[in-house]
């Protein structure tokens, strides 16, 4: 893919999340899924590291290296005519500047990017480092003169016990990866609780992703929310399989 072309995809993918309150993206993880989901009418799609390692026989949490991430999303990438983000974890041990150049040379214009640290244990960045992270994403970005979309991703809610607890520092988080230059937040692990979803949406300016299940949950409600940015994580694999789980039953011996 040449470097007009993918410019004009991240000028658009940034275009999109103007338009669409919330831009819903299908997470997709094969050259199947992805043409099925533009096939459906879906403008921009993003490809997920749980539902890309499933269907590779590889284990998510970087479980498979960024170069073997590079060439499984390659061919993704080029079987569609829009906009392709794609999850990379946390960056798997690249420095930010590796991490967008080999991102670009795919094709790729937005990427996730979240704080707990695989390659590392399963640490969790600090906020301070988190942020230094996008930060540097989004330099690198500014330098190769293409705007690549940075969901910057906190997985606070994840970890904790009582997610209500970890509320103010998960804010804080966030205020700094917006600070940071990410173009919208992904706060996981809430797409169940309205209270905490309308925190975080009113905390900061940019757009707030969420998680939905694709059967499950309501576009509106998230809408009446302020979501800005819906994906499905590995949620639509899992339906799909439950699906053809159903359909194959009869046909089992």
């Amino acid at each position: 893919m040449d470097s007009r072309t993918t410019v004009e995809r991240a000028q658009r993918l940034k275009q999109l999340h103007a338009e669409h309150k919330p831009l819903v993206l299908p997470t997709v993880w094969d050259v199947w899924s992805a043409r099925t989901a533009a096939h459906a009418g879906f403008p921009a799609l993003t490809i997920g590291s749980h539902p890309l390692a499933d269907s590779r026989g590889a284990d998510d949490h970087e479980g498979q290296t960024f170069e073997e991430v590079l060439a499984a999303v390659r061919p993704i990438i080029a079987a569609v005519d829009i906009p392709v983000s794609v999850d990379l974890e946390a960056g798997y041990g690249q420095q930010p500047a590796d991490l967008i150049a080999g991102l670009i040379d795919v094709g790729g214009v937005g990427l996730n990017i979240e704080d707990t640290v695989h390659s590392d244990g399963g640490r969790v960045r600090s906020t301070k480092e988190h942020a230094r992270y996008i930060a540097g994403l989004r330099a690198a970005a500014d330098d190769a003169g293409i705007p690549i979309w940075v969901n910057g991703r906190t997985d606070l809610f994840l970890h904790a016990d009582d997610a209500t607890s970890v509320l103010d520092e998960a804010i804080e988080r966030l205020r700094a990866m917006e600070q940071a230059g990410a173009d919208s937040v992904y706060p996981v692990a809430i797409q169940d609780n309205d209270d905490l979803l309308a925190a975080v949406i009113g905390a900061v300016a940019i757009p707030v992703n969420s998680t939905a299940h694709p059967v499950k949950h309501d576009l509106e409600h998230f809408r009446r929310l302020g979501v800005g940015r819906l994906t499905y994580g590995p949620l639509l694999q899992l339906a799909m399989t439950e699906a053809m789980k159903d359909m194959l039953g009869p046909w089992a011996p």
